[in-house]
């Protein structure tokens, strides 16, 4: 049977290959001859490290490391009881300009089943909360950012279940979402759970509007990332590049998954 894609045990090879190569000149991703908009997602896994140890102010630190103008975090929130939001987002705002888009009241919460969306500047225009459909309660955050007056950008905020049928479900809620693939710019980021690679991956569909997909870069888990459960992706060829993994001494303890970033020119 012909298969497309590279094996999960030769994924994991050159992941490890890769992880040695970079790890002396790891750092915070480099704007010098990469011109855009810096956008990231990361799984924050409810601000606790690998170490166990729950520390927020950590997690700011690695947002503040990265420096983008827009991010997308998932497992902000508590996600029993009142759900509270685990990072103080006021001082977050005072120390790098990142605002959080609006929701409609979630409790104590700071964003939709946990997914968090937070931009530098510009202008909401409108924004959604999704259900998404499976087995755990699962959500998306969509929201239209006027980022200057003259470019807008939607943004799909997202965490995909654990389960592979939820997955396919879900990434079909996804391309409901979009109405043709010649509307506006739109990336979809967050955590989307998907290991497989070639045509056992549930995220196949996807390829209709956002299709072909870049290069998946593994994020976890984060001491020795070898599967790529983070993605960024958009509905137009070209308009993002430098898709890379945030890896970090930082990063690499203070959730299990390693942030995801990348430039996009509108």
């Amino acid at each position: 049977m012909h298969r497309t894609g590279r094996s999960l045990p030769a994924s994991m090879l050159l992941s490890i290959r890769d992880r040695r190569m970079q790890k002396a000149n790891a750092g915070a991703p480099k704007r010098t001859g990469t011109t855009g908009t810096l956008v990231a997602s990361y799984n924050v896994h409810k601000c606790i490290g690998i170490d166990r140890r729950f520390d927020p102010e950590r997690t700011s630190r690695v947002i503040r490391e990265i420096d983008p103008d827009v991010i997308a975090l998932q497992e902000a929130d508590n996600r029993f009881g009142d759900r509270d939001g685990l990072l103080d987002l006021s001082r977050l705002e005072h120390e790098t300009g990142l605002v959080p888009v609006p929701i409609a009241a979630n409790g104590k919460g700071h964003g939709w089943h946990g997914n968090v969306l937070l931009f530098k500047k510009g202008v909401v225009r409108d924004v959604h909360q999704i259900r998404l459909p499976g087995l755990e309660p699962r959500g998306a955050v969509v929201a239209e950012i006027d980022l200057d007056g003259n470019r807008t950008l939607r943004v799909i905020a997202a965490h995909l279940g654990l389960l592979r049928r939820s997955r396919s479900q879900q990434a079909r809620v996804v391309l409901d979402i979009m109405n043709s693939p010649d509307e506006k710019p739109t990336l979809l980021l967050g955590d989307l759970n998907e290991w497989r690679l070639g045509n056992r991956s549930a995220l196949n569909t996807l390829h209709v509007t956002f299709g072909p997909l870049p290069p998946a870069v593994p994020t976890f888990p984060s001491n020795l990332p070898l599967l790529a459960l983070d993605r960024i992706m958009a509905n137009r060829h070209g308009m993002i590049s430098a898709v890379e993994a945030h890896d970090t001494p930082l990063s690499r303890v203070a959730s299990d998954h390693l942030p995801l970033t990348a430039f996009v020119r509108l």
